[in-house]
C-alpha cells in the first residue's frame, strides 16, 4: 500500500505524510512549491516537482510510483485572495483537480481522499453545521471546492471511483517542530509575526453576540486532521464504505479572544491585543459538527487549545533558529 499525497510539501499535506508513515504506510509526494517547501518533505520520501495541471507529469507519475489511491491537497488555498484572482483560483482548483482525475482514471487508481473546506458553507445561519448544511460558499476558492466535490462525485458514478472529502475548518497547531503555518493569512500566523516584531496582535471585533465578544471559530490540531486522513484511506483500501463528505470539526468552538489569553500563556509574551473594528462579512460564529467524521474516521479532538498554541510556538521558534 502507497498513497501519492498532492501538495505533501505544505503545512497540511507534510503532516498527511508523516501521518502515513506513523502508521508504516509509503508515501509518494507532489507538489510544485507554490507555497509548500520540500525541506517539509521527510528525507527518504519520494518527491516530484511539478503542477497537476500537468497531466503527463501525472501519467510519469503514476508509471513510476504505482499507488493504491491519492490524497489530493494541492491548490489554491486562500479565500480572501481568491476574490482578487478567480481565474487562477478555478484553474487551480477545478482544473487540476478535473486533470488529477483523468490521469487517476488512466493509470487505474480508484481511490481518492479529498482536501474540501468549510468555505463551501459560506456564512452558515445555524449554531452547529453539519454536513446536510446548506452549501452557500461566497468565496471563488469556496466555490472551487464545492465543485471539486461534485466532480468527483460525478467521477465515481462514471469509473467507479472509491472517495470521500473532508471538510476542514480552521487549522492550527503541528505536529513535529520540522513543520509550521506558513501561511500569510491565518490566524496563527499573524499572531506569532505580530509578537516577534514587537507589534501587538489585533481582534477585528469585540461586540459580537458571543460571550466574550469577540468571533468564535472551529479550531482543531493539524496532527489529529492528519490522522483522520490516513483512516480514510485505509477505510477505502479496505473496500469499506465511507460517507461523500465529512466535516473535521471539534462541535465546540473558541473565541478569538481565548486564543489570545492562549497564546500569551504559551509564548511567555504579555500583550492585551488591540481592538479593531469588525471586518464586513465576518459571522459571530462558525461551529462544526465532528460526529459523522468520529463514527466513521476515528475523529476526535486529541488535543487542548494550550497544546495547540504550545505546539505551534515551539515550531515557530525552531524555525526561526534553524
Amino acid at each position: 500500500m502507497s498513497w501519492l499525497v498532492t501538495g505533501g510539501a505544505g503545512y497540511i499535506g507534510a503532516h498527511v505524510v508523516r501521518a502515513f508513515q506513523a502508521k508504516g504506510i509509503d508515501t509518494v509526494v507532489l507538489d510544485d512549491l507554490s507555497s509548500g517547501r520540500q525541506s517539509f518533505v521527510p528525507t527518504g520520501t519520494p518527491f516530484v516537482q511539478g503542477s497537476i495541471l500537468d497531466g503527463r507529469l501525472l501519467v510519469d507519475t503514476f508509471e513510476r510510483f504505482p499507488v493504491s489511491g491519492v490524497v489530493h491537497l494541492a491548490g489554491f488555498k486562500y479565500a480572501g485572495v481568491s476574490v482578487q484572482r478567480p481565474l487562477h483560483t478555478y484553474q487551480q482548483n477545478v482544473t487540476g483537480t478535473s486533470t488529477l482525475l483523468a490521469a487517476m482514471e488512466d493509470a487505474g487508481v480508484a481511490r481518492l481522499v479529498f482536501s474540501s473546506s468549510a468555505a463551501v458553507y459560506g456564512t452558515p445561519d445555524v449554531d452547529l453545521v453539519t454536513e446536510a448544511t446548506p452549501k452557500r460558499p461566497e468565496s471563488p476558492y469556496g466555490e472551487s471546492k464545492l465543485i471539486g466535490e461534485w466532480l468527483i462525485a460525478d467521477q465515481a458514478k462514471a469509473a467507479g471511483l472509491a472517495h470521500t472529502s473532508l471538510r476542514y475548518f480552521n487549522v492550527v497547531g503541528s505536529g513535529t517542530d520540522d513543520v509550521y503555518d506558513v501561511s500569510p493569512h491565518n490566524l496563527f500566523p499573524l499572531v506569532f509575526d505580530a509578537l516577534l516584531d514587537g507589534r501587538t496582535p489585533r481582534i477585528n471585533g469585540d461586540d459580537y453576540a458571543t460571550p466574550d465578544g469577540t468571533c468564535v471559530r472551529d479550531y482543531i490540531h493539524v496532527a489529529d486532521l492528519a490522522d483522520a486522513h490516513v483512516v480514510a484511506a485505509q477505510r477505502l483500501e479496505a473496500g469499506e464504505p465511507l460517507e461523500p463528505v465529512y466535516n473535521l470539526g471539534s462541535g465546540d468552538g473558541v473565541s478569538v479572544g481565548e486564543i489570545m489569553q492562549a497564546v500569551a500563556k504559551g509564548t511567555g509574551i504579555e500583550f492585551s491585543p488591540e481592538i479593531a473594528p469588525r471586518r464586513a462579512g465576518d459571522p459571530a460564529r462558525i461551529v462544526a459538527s465532528g460526529d459523522l467524521a468520529a463514527r466513521d474516521l476515528d475523529w476526535r479532538m486529541r488535543h487542548t487549545l494550550d497544546e495547540m498554541v504550545a505546539s505551534a510556538w515551539a515550531a515557530r521558534q525552531a524555525a526561526a533558529s534553524r
